[in-house]
């Protein structure tokens, strides 16, 4: 199972959270990752915990100012990059330009998307990985594993239609190890989430508790 956490713009410590993560991904094979802000990646890459970006954008060098790209991501620590979290939404054009950029960067991808049909469409895009989000349950600590148990189980028939090589990952309010084990018992090959370890008062029992149920 992977774990992907991203730190959002929570005002967290994104290296006191990652040095828990690159401590509980040791001490348990766990793979483990943090995706912080753009401008804490280098921070959070040197404490060696696996490092992404939480979006790049789908433009090489020029006059793009604003725009993050996936070879400075990359040039920061960054082995992988989000797109089209629901918070960061992208026209599907995007999210190909973004995967092109990603893979030139030699970044791996994990695209987001709200629900089965949208699954089916971005895993034909050729991500690394996709992740399942339905936006009404982000940040509310009640997991779609929970709430609607069939939506992970029906994007992950609808990856498996279009490329059953790209693993699903499960997200949105997902912060225990029961909701890990029960992202896993629907197929799941992760989860992504984020105030339950970035909110947390300590991010390194949070993140114990979250792999305990791998």
């Amino acid at each position: 199972m992977f774990v992907l956490v991203n730190l959002k713009a929570y005002p967290c410590d994104p290296v006191a959270v990652a040095e828990a993560a690159a401590t509980v991904a040791d001490d348990t094979g766990t793979r483990v990752a943090v995706a912080p802000q753009a401008a804490h990646l280098s921070a959070v890459a040197a404490t060696g915990v696996e490092t992404w970006a939480q979006h790049v954008s789908g433009v090489d060098h020029g006059s793009h100012t604003g725009s993050t790209l996936a070879s400075a991501v990359a040039d920061a620590g960054a082995v992988g990059t989000l797109l089209n979290h629901s918070e960061r939404r992208l026209r599907l054009a995007a999210i190909d330009a973004g995967l092109r950029a990603a893979e030139d960067a030699g970044l791996e991808t994990v695209v987001c998307a709200n629900n089965p049909p949208q699954v089916g469409a971005v895993t034909a895009l050729g991500p690394d990985m996709v992740a399942v989000e339905p936006p009404e349950l982000i940040g509310t600590g009640t997991p779609v594993s929970q709430a609607d148990p069939d939506v992970v189980e029906e994007a992950v028939a609808a990856a498996g239609r279009v490329d059953d090589d790209v693993p699903v990952l499960c997200g949105a309010g997902i912060s225990t190890g029961d909701d890990l084990a029960a992202a896993r018992d629907l197929g799941s090959e992760g989860v992504l989430l984020a105030s339950g370890v970035a909110k947390a008062d300590d991010p390194e029992a949070a993140l114990r508790d979250l792999v305990s149920g791998i």
